[in-house]
């Protein structure tokens, strides 16, 4: 496990998501007018980039090329928000763009949330394991032997979740936890309940379920994984992330000033390490 930058932190129960600065603008998804038809053996890009792995209005993901022929190394992005409606895949747009100047295609996947009917466990981990699959089926010069997963928050969780999944169709190279939700039965207390809400319940309720959704459940990994975390993040402390690293075996970088959202920010240091990372790979 490789560890920089540590600063330990104390950590509490935590009531609200309110305690961070510089949040972005969150809005709920309007699902793109123009989509294209999903069909048994591929799936069509339609105006806009716009690719439909399912029927649900939230069952899209947006694909993005940068300019030549390719085949492109794929960067996936899977956003955050506590599992929730309230937030979409708007979060990731920046860090699209940016991963896009860099030379990678991006898949920014949009999925069913808690308050979208099929939303939560088990409907949102189907809905991202279905879009990853995806690529397979999509005509487009994407290089599947290099496909990075990045999450952020309880999109970290996603991405975490995606590299221990069972016989996936696209296996990544990496996946990336930015400022993840780990261990899902020793958070109940973050986002005002949204563990629950997501799970259905808590693990003594529904402990298959946690066995099945939770990563600290899923050990040892399957897929490297890389974990980057702000030391004053007040979402997703750094001392909840940082037992899971140690009992995973995770790479680990703290950044001593680096709140819940500057994680995501492409003009931040974390995001240009990402990147690094991913090259060095």
């Amino acid at each position: 496990m490789l560890v920089l930058g540590f600063v330990a932190v104390a950590c509490g129960d935590l009531e609200s998501e309110a305690a961070v600065t510089n949040v972005p603008e969150l809005r709920a998804t309007s699902p793109p007018e123009t989509v294209a038809p999903v069909s048994d053996s591929t799936l069509e890009v339609s105006v806009g980039g716009v690719v439909r792995y399912g029927d649900a209005p939230q069952q899209f993901v947006e694909l993005r090329t940068p300019a030549g022929d390719g085949p492109f190394p794929v960067i996936v992005f899977i956003h955050g928000g506590f599992w929730r409606n309230l937030y979409d895949l708007s979060l990731a747009h920046e860090q699209a763009a940016d991963a896009r100047e860099h030379g990678y295609a991006t898949w920014n996947v949009e999925y069913r949330r808690v308050g979208d009917p099929g939303g939560g466990y088990p409907g949102t981990l189907d809905d991202v394991a279905a879009a990853i699959d995806a690529m397979a089926l999509v005509d487009a010069p994407l290089n599947l032997d290099r496909v990075y997963v990045v999450g952020h928050s309880a999109g970290g969780h996603l991405a975490l979740w995606v590299g221990q999944r069972d016989d996936p169709v696209v296996t990544p190279q990496l996946v990336v936890g930015q400022a993840p939700v780990v261990d899902l039965a020793n958070s109940l207390n973050l986002g005002r309940g949204a563990v629950e809400a997501f799970m259905g319940g808590g693990p003594d309720a529904v402990p298959a379920a946690y066995d099945a959704a939770d990563p600290s459940r899923r050990l040892p990994v399957k897929v490297p994984q890389l974990i980057v975390q702000g030391a004053k993040d007040d979402t997703v402390p750094l001392a909840y992330v940082q037992s899971y690293a140690d009992a995973s075996g995770a790479d680990i970088i703290v950044f001593p000033d680096a709140g819940h959202f500057d994680v995501i920010s492409p003009d931040s240091p974390t995001w240009e390490y990402v990147l690094g990372y991913i090259a060095n790979l």
